[in-house]
């Protein structure tokens, strides 16, 4: 997981500073040295923050602006690139039809856009919907279930749509409302039911019987306590990257369709793998990886990836649903 990130203040939101300093992720110089890191990582997609034209995030930035330049990058590093569909204001399944039709329309056929192998032999879109419970199972119904007047099955806008499962019942929700799969997002382990590692051979289980793809969602750590200071209870200490590894072996272990990270850049959370380097500003110490280099998480990354991608070769892949 990856976000468009304007940071130019002296003092840099996070618990960690980033190798190249508060930066703005329309800098070109920047979106390269990003999918350099990324492609080092092992990783092949990007999932990138998305909201409709008109909005923005909490930081007032205008996402869909940035995503044609994060394309553009991803091809030189022969990376792909999917959308992460936030929770905008009003969303219901008109609009969100409108949406996919729109993101379809402008970047479907970008070479960087990402496709996925669907068991009907198509190569279709996969979207990421967080927060998908907010909008009510039946509103979902109306553009995921293919008998719906306004579905987008069988369509030039069907997708693999991965919805948010935060809560236990929320597989059975998801399975119900016409979702592909789900994944797990939080970095903090026991934070939510879908969070918890020990909780996914069960999801893995329960995504294979329903023929759903099952994407846990892994994490270095977990520290947001500059911005959200109420907070430490989820904090999640890093542990020289151990905890990382657990998560990713709790990961690889349950034999999911895929593994997200949690995340890139996502620096005022802590769970960022991009590369970092001790700083001192204003008395304030920041957080760091040493005795390790800066792009230590990076490494840990290209190594699970490729364990990851061993398993699957000897269990063979999961069909896509």
């Amino acid at each position: 997981m990856a976000r468009g990130a304007t940071q130019t203040s002296r003092r840099h939101r996070s618990n960690f500073y980033p190798r190249l300093g508060p930066y703005s992720s329309r800098d070109p110089r920047i979106l390269d040295d990003h999918m350099r890191q990324i492609r080092s990582s092992g990783a092949g997609v990007l999932v990138v923050s998305w909201y409709p034209v008109g909005s923005a995030d909490d930081e007032g930035e205008d996402l869909d602006s940035v995503l044609p330049l994060i394309l553009d990058h991803a091809v030189k590093y022969k990376l792909k690139v999917c959308v992460h569909i936030e929770p905008y204001k009003n969303r219901n399944y008109k609009n969100m039809r409108e949406n996919i039709k729109y993101i379809s329309d402008k970047y479907g056929n970008h070479t960087a856009f990402y496709r996925k192998l669907h068991s009907s032999g198509r190569l279709i879109p996969l979207y990421y919907i967080y927060d998908s419970y907010l909008m009510p199972d039946e509103e979902w119904k109306k553009i995921l279930h293919p008998e719906s007047e306004f579905t987008v099955r069988n369509t030039d806008l069907d997708g693999i749509f991965l919805g948010l499962l935060v809560e236990k019942r929320h597989a059975m929700s998801l399975t119900s409302s016409g979702f592909d799969g789900f994944y797990t997002y939080f970095a903090s382990d026991g934070f939510t039911f879908g969070s918890s590692a020990g909780n996914w051979g069960y999801l893995s289980r329960f995504a294979a019987e329903h023929r759903m793809l099952f994407v846990p969602s892994v994490g270095p750590g977990y520290i947001d306590e500059t911005v959200r200071p109420w907070n430490s209870a989820n904090t999640k200490n890093r542990h020289d990257g151990d905890y990382y590894e657990r998560s990713f072996r709790a990961a690889v272990d349950a034999s999911p369709s895929a593994i997200s990270i949690t995340s890139f850049n996502e620096w005022h959370e802590g769970t960022q793998i991009e590369e970092a380097v001790p700083k001192v500003v204003d008395n304030f110490v920041y957080l760091d990886y040493q005795p390790h280099e800066q792009d230590y998480y990076l490494m840990l990354t290209r190594k699970w990836v490729f364990k990851f991608r061993r398993r699957m070769n000897v269990d063979g892949a999961k069909a896509p649903a």
